[in-house]
């Protein structure tokens, strides 16, 4: 079953953000840096103490987020938040992704990583789209 969560940017305060909404809302935190996995082994130096991944679930609700790890794009204001489509299986996620990328720009087609199947795009009315589920 594919889900529908909030996904937050943040340029380099993600620890700091996702610890004060644990403190605010409760919960398990899972944070993970870019140090902490294979995805180091493309990015520089500079971003290795960032946050690649975190998650906070309290009962029902869910945040994932972020630091911005595109030096090739700037963060502002509107281009912090997503929409992050996951779990459900690949062909749901796919079909997906088609849909909207109808007019959209695809920033990051669809592709296997280290951690499952990743893509995302800008719709056409410029809302932010990220998609993820286990490897096909």
């Amino acid at each position: 079953m594919t889900t529908l969560t909030p996904y937050l940017l943040f340029d380099g305060k993600c620890r700091q953000a996702m610890e004060f909404y644990r403190s605010c809302l409760g919960g398990e935190l899972i944070v993970t840096a870019v140090k902490d996995t294979p995805a180091k082994e493309q990015m520089p130096t500079t971003q290795h103490d960032k946050v690649l991944n975190a998650r906070l679930r309290s009962g029902n609700l869910a945040i994932s987020a972020s630091d911005w790890l595109r030096p090739d794009r700037t963060p502002i204001r509107g281009n912090t938040l997503c929409i992050y489509l996951s779990g459900g299986n690949f062909q749901e996620l796919k079909a997906l992704f088609a849909k909207l990328s109808e007019g959209a720009e695809v920033t990051d087609p669809l592709s296997e990583q280290f951690f499952g199947v990743y893509g995302a795009l800008n719709d056409k009315f410029g809302v932010r789209w990220m998609f993820h589920t286990n490897k096909p």
